[in-house]
């Protein structure tokens, strides 16, 4: 009798095991962690939250994150802001240039500049299908092609710090550029960094910048909840030198005897 009692409670605890390691399987394979969320405390207007979607542009979002709670955007601005489109921010330099370094980033080579890849459809990234909504927030990068058709890889992937948030749909974005989030809560405030009183709205006049505020929006601060996700350091990339391509263009059209004409690479819409 006590052997048959016995033997069923050894049935029952290994039930109760195998019960328990599969649970534990059964989470594993169907947990989701909660997505990370930024927080964007602007002087003197409100905060915006924006969350955030690693799924999709991984190495975006790895690299905002970590600019962010490294301090990066602390008191940078929003430099450009353009109504029913939307509202640029995140130059080191307030003035649209100027790339982060490594030591942002806090690895050892503190003053070598950096790029990342652009995780769109165009630089042959499929994985990211976020469309430009409103809302949407996106990686602002230089456009070269304009200047010449080959550089138009080095373009894609010039993305470093400087984003974007959307405040109207513009189908014509999806697909170029590194969407990697969307405003969820604090629109109202993107709308009005958006309507701000800037220089000129005309086409770039000696002395002027296009679109630029005359008082530009000034970030706070700006964080991430992870919510215990640790997601890396950004794989980075050495930055397309357009400086030293261009004198490289000049030199070899003196050197045939020919005219290269000459361009001006502003940053793309």
């Amino acid at each position: 009798m006590k052997k048959n009692i016995f033997l069923g409670i050894a049935i029952a605890v290994i039930v109760v095991l195998i019960g328990g390691v599969c649970y534990g399987f059964y989470q594993k394979l169907t947990y989701h962690p909660q997505n990370p969320v930024a927080t964007i405390v602007m002087k003197d207007l409100g905060t915006i939250k924006v969350e955030l979607y690693p799924d999709k542009a991984p190495n975006t979002v790895a690299n905002f994150i970590k600019l962010a709670n490294n301090g990066f955007y602390n008191g940078l601005t929003f430099h450009r802001t353009i109504p029913e489109f939307m509202i640029q921010g995140g130059s080191k330099s307030g003035t649209g240039s100027g790339a982060p370094t490594l030591g942002d980033l806090n690895q050892d080579d503190q003053t070598a500049t950096y790029a990342i890849s652009g995780e769109f459809i165009a630089n042959g990234y499929t994985k990211n299908t976020i469309r430009h909504e409103r809302g949407v927030i996106s990686m602002a990068r230089s456009d070269y092609s304009s200047v010449n058709s080959s550089l138009i890889t080095q373009g894609y992937n010039s993305a470093g710090s400087q984003f974007f948030i959307v405040t109207k749909d513009n189908t014509s974005l999806d697909g170029l550029y590194a969407a990697f989030g969307k405003v969820i809560e604090g629109m109202e405030v993107v709308d009005e960094i958006a309507n701000v009183e800037v220089e000129t709205r005309e086409s770039n006049v000696e002395g002027k910048t296009q679109d630029r505020p005359v008082n530009p929006p000034v970030i706070e601060s700006i964080t991430v909840e992870t919510y215990g996700v640790d997601y890396g350091m950004p794989k980075t990339l050495t930055p397309f030198d357009y400086t030293n391509w261009l004198l490289q263009q000049y030199n070899s059209s003196a050197n045939s005897g020919t005219n290269t004409g000459d361009g001006n690479v502003t940053e793309n819409d």
